[in-house]
């Protein structure tokens, strides 16, 4: 493990610090994520620039780092003419790039622990549509377990800190996962996109946060990807129904536009709002899209006064 703790020991004691949005930091560093693989191109093209991603989080106040394996999957991939083995060569490198950020945030002077949560996005990630905001996809459980599994199995085999199963739209989707998990021997956590109190796909919150009340390997529950105004109720249900630790990373508030593929609206985002998260159960807080690390620098101090 990258920390003198787990990621479990250390929510019972305090707040952890998640990263921003990947995605922004790189485009911010020039490179184009126009395409349907995001930022999961550039692990065979530029992954240096990932590491110099995570790195630019580590520095600025993260204690966690999401890896770029989000929109990374066997099929995404196939479609590139990428094959079976190479795809999960980079699903492990999309491991080893941030434990290279940790090795080169510990040379810099960090000392504090650091950890790395492997991305694992929804199936409507892969499809590039923004069906992963919707949910409902037509496929079933079982077809979605089957789905995720060989690429969880690989995922843990390069031993991450813990699993993200993220920005999931769909409770169906959540119990597909959830199955996918067992026997892994990994933790994960697991955060819907949401719309006010209920999933993209409209299920009720406390319905969706129940089915992992009772799952061993979940360490957090919560919410990524929705607006700041979202984070508040659904942090409080999460803690109420299931009593474990909550996550939440919301964006900044700008609205995506999939047949655009561009962010539209204006930044909603506050570092004061994480007081109130945080008094209401969550523990892992942090961003998503369009939030950089001088935004979870801001966090990161507005949670060290908080303790």
């Amino acid at each position: 493990m990258t920390g003198t703790s787990t990621l479990a020991e250390a929510l019972a004691a305090r707040a952890v610090v998640l990263d921003g949005g990947l995605s922004n930091q790189l485009e911010s560093a020039g490179h184009d994520l126009g395409d349907e693989l995001w930022s999961a191109r550039l692990l065979a093209e530029a992954p240096e620039a990932i590491t110099e991603a995570h790195l630019a989080y580590f520095e600025a106040g993260a204690d966690v780092a999401i890896t770029s394996s989000y929109q990374a999957t066997f099929e995404g991939f196939a479609e590139r003419g990428i094959g079976q083995e190479r795809a999960a060569g980079l699903l492990v490198l999309s491991v080893e790039v941030a434990r290279e950020a940790v090795r080169r945030a510990r040379a810099g002077g960090i000392t504090r622990p650091m950890w790395v949560a492997a991305s694992v996005g929804p199936y409507g990630a892969m499809r590039a549509d923004g069906s992963e905001y919707r949910g409902r996809y037509g496929l079933g459980v079982d077809d979605l377990e089957r789905f995720h599994r060989p690429r969880l199995e690989v995922l843990a085999g390069a031993r991450p800190d813990v699993l993200a199963l993220e920005t999931v739209p769909d409770a169906d989707e959540a119990e597909a996962l959830l199955r996918a998990v067992r026997g892994l021997g990994v933790p994960a956590w697991l955060s819907y996109s949401v719309a006010g109190d209920r999933t993209r796909a409209g299920q009720p919150l406390e319905e969706a946060f129940a089915l992992a009340a009772e799952a061993d390997e979940v360490i957090a529950v919560g919410v990524n990807c929705c607006a700041p105004e979202d984070v508040g109720g659904a942090v409080e249900a999460a803690a109420r129904v299931t009593g474990k630790p909550v996550v939440a990373y919301p964006n900044s508030g700008e609205g995506w536009d999939a047949e655009a593929r561009a962010w539209d609206g204006r930044s909603s985002f506050a570092a004061e709002q994480v007081r109130g998260w945080r008094a209401a159960g969550a523990r892992l807080i942090g961003g998503c899209c369009r939030v950089g690390p001088e935004a979870i620098g801001a966090i990161a101090r507005t949670l060290a006064q908080a303790r």
